[in-house]
């Protein structure tokens, strides 16, 4: 059964082949998407990204700054008249300073407070405000956040505001764009060795600590982000809008660790 035979999207923020956004693009390829790729201007991450399109069979590719709303603009004008309309859009764009992921959140510079809030979270706003000129038929668009939005996770400090910055932007945008048939909702992944990741500090030791305490008792594979990303993407989610889906093999629900994670 193909969900998504007929539609197409743009995919934003792929690095290598460990980014979500690669389990992503792979799931909605495999039920009959066609997938595009907006990618940060800059002569490495084209080279990087022509490489996988061509792995891939992804036809489209554009640059796009998020930081920038002249790029954003004309990337989108480049989707639309390259790639045409569109039925979804996934932002899987986040950035922090390095000496902003250690350390104590206390010393977060002004400086560096602006720039992760820009990147992380403002930067889905003017994407989705670009992308929903081109979704006359309704659509959906789809954000990554994680735990430390609505917990204190040592090390993540300015990166868990922006994203809970990114989850409270997911429901007024839902709210702004419900009218026209636009869905807009996030997952909350688990921890996982991506380049993003490995900017946080003790990042291998949080892995392996969500893997003994999840439910599950096991992290999160990429597919399990991909396959989410289709659920929230097709007609199977047609109902839903305005929410964070956990995607960390549960274990966000956890009140304690179990005792014998300290054995």
């Amino acid at each position: 059964m193909s969900l998504l035979a007929g539609k197409k999207g743009i995919v934003t923020g792929l690095v290598n082949e460990y980014s979500f956004a690669y389990h992503i693009l792979k799931s909605l390829q495999a039920h009959g998407a066609e997938v595009g790729l907006a990618y940060l201007p800059g002569k490495a991450v084209e080279r990087r990204i022509t490489k996988i399109a061509e792995k891939e069979g992804v036809a489209f590719t554009c640059p796009m700054d998020a930081q920038s709303d002249e790029s954003i603009e004309s990337g989108f004008a480049a989707i639309k008249s390259d790639f045409g309309d569109i039925d979804f859009f996934v932002h899987c764009i986040a950035f922090a300073k390095t000496e902003d992921l250690e350390g104590s959140f206390v010393d977060t510079t002004r400086e560096g407070f602006a720039l992760a809030l820009d990147v992380s979270a403002y930067s889905l706003i003017p994407m989705a405000r670009e992308a929903a000129k081109i979704m006359p038929n309704g659509g959906s668009i789809l954000t990554l956040s994680y735990l430390g939005s609505e917990k204190v996770i040592p090390n993540y400090n300015v990166m868990g505001v922006a994203k809970a910055a990114l989850e409270a932007s997911v429901r007024y945008l839902a709210y702004d764009l419900g009218p026209q048939n636009i869905r807009v909702n996030a997952i909350s992944a688990g921890p996982q060795k991506t380049l993003a990741a490995s900017a946080v500090g003790d990042i291998d030791k949080m892995i392996d600590y969500t893997g003994k305490v999840a439910p599950m008792k096991r992290n999160i594979e990429g597919q399990d982000v991909g396959d989410s990303s289709l659920y929230l993407l097709s007609s199977l989610s047609n109902g839903v809008t305005g929410e964070v889906l956990h995607v960390d093999c549960g274990y966000s629900i956890m009140g304690a660790p179990p005792m014998d994670t300290f054995e």
